[in-house]
């Protein structure tokens, strides 16, 4: 696939093109975990124009050009991904679309956005870490003593793999366990967002006056949705859609659902 770098090395590849003018960046969450992670949503993205797999610098596979601090302008360099495509419309899951919300330098940048199993400010963190005790797996555990003791790509690949019953219904855990082991990591990435965002982040801006998308499995346990519930965020420029019975990757539970949410949001942003 076609690969762009922009100036400070986030990494753009071309999934696919259809005719339209519209360039669609995925952002994924993680964090850590590469854009790869988002490639089932991108093949049911029935979509006009170009859709593009984004990594940040020293986020996934993409080390390659990174400087000598790639998360020195984290997240905020993401705004050199929108500047390098015209009618940009940015889809940011989970940890991703946060960093979205947390760079209100987009402003004016971008043509819609795409906010995916996502919240608007941390508290989504501590009731992620009480379903964890409350649905305790042995083999996350086990996997996360390894993981401590030893912080190797190997070691978290493992962690992420035993969280696919979290992440995941009961239909789709054997493709999400495979989607999870398949996924390049980057640890750096995990230990920047732990220290510096994960816990303290809230959106800093709001966008009213572009086309937004908010798009969550109905049983993700991931990342609750509760913080949605500020009439700040019902503005009408939203289209909110659920997808039952999926989890934290919906798109892998009823794809086809998730095609006829983005051909709406799609009139939205041609209209």
């Amino acid at each position: 696939m076609e690969t762009r770098y922009t100036p400070s090395g986030v990494r753009m590849r071309r999934h696919s093109t259809r005719p339209g003018p519209l360039n669609w960046l995925l952002l994924p969450g993680g964090p850590g975990i590469g854009s790869e992670s988002l490639q089932e949503l991108a093949d049911v993205m029935d979509v006009p124009g170009s859709i593009w797999l984004i990594d940040l610098p020293g986020h996934g596979s993409n080390i390659a050009r990174q400087h000598d601090d790639p998360y020195a302008q984290w997240p905020q360099v993401l705004v050199e991904a929108a500047e390098a495509v015209s009618d940009a419309v940015f889809l940011g899951h989970s940890t991703g679309g946060m960093y979205l919300l947390a760079t209100p330098q987009l402003k004016g940048l971008i043509r819609g956005m795409g906010l995916l199993d996502t919240a608007p400010d941390s508290s989504w963190h501590p009731k992620y870490v009480a379903m964890t005790q409350q649905y305790p797996l042995p083999a996350f555990e086990c996997a996360a003593l390894a993981y401590a003791q030893e912080k190797t790509i190997a070691n978290l690949t493992a962690l992420a793999v035993t969280s696919a019953e979290w992440n995941f219904t009961p239909p789709a855990l054997e493709a999400g366990r495979a989607l999870l082991a398949r996924m390049p990591y980057n640890i750096d990435a995990v230990e920047w967002s732990d220290a510096h965002f994960d816990h303290t982040y809230t959106a800093q801006w709001w966008p009213t006056d572009i086309p937004v998308l908010r798009l969550w499995g109905e049983c993700d346990r991931i990342v609750s949705q509760h913080g949605w519930a500020a009439s700040a965020y019902h503005t009408p420029n939203v289209l909110a859609r659920s997808i039952p019975q999926a989890g934290h990757f919906p798109w892998i539970d009823h794809p086809v659902a998730v095609t006829a949410a983005f051909v709406e949001f799609t009139r939205r942003l041609l209209s």
